[in-house]
């Protein structure tokens, strides 16, 4: 088992990254780089995401900016007809 190493490359067989992928991105979201071997030659790199990162959302960030019409959720009457099926 790797052990997590922040700011380090790990290496990493094949095998092991089938058997334990979601636990070393995990890792990688931690900061922990890994090199994917086979064989004795590095074939991936693993690694944490590089620059900026999505701002987080802000719940209630819009409130009072959206308005809705005051008939939203009117349908036209043919519309509505179509609908349920009681078209021509």
């Amino acid at each position: 088992m790797v052990q997590p190493q922040k700011d380090k490359q790990v290496r990493v067989g094949v095998r092991e990254l089938r058997a334990n992928l979601s636990r070393l991105l995990r890792q990688a979201r931690q900061g922990t780089s890994f090199l994917v071997m086979s064989r004795n030659e590095i074939i991936a790199e693993i690694r944490p995401p590089s620059g900026a990162e999505r701002p987080r959302r802000v719940p209630g960030m819009l409130k009072g900016k959206i308005r809705m019409a005051e008939d939203f959720d009117l349908l036209p009457d043919d519309v509505l007809s179509a609908m349920e099926g009681n078209g021509d």
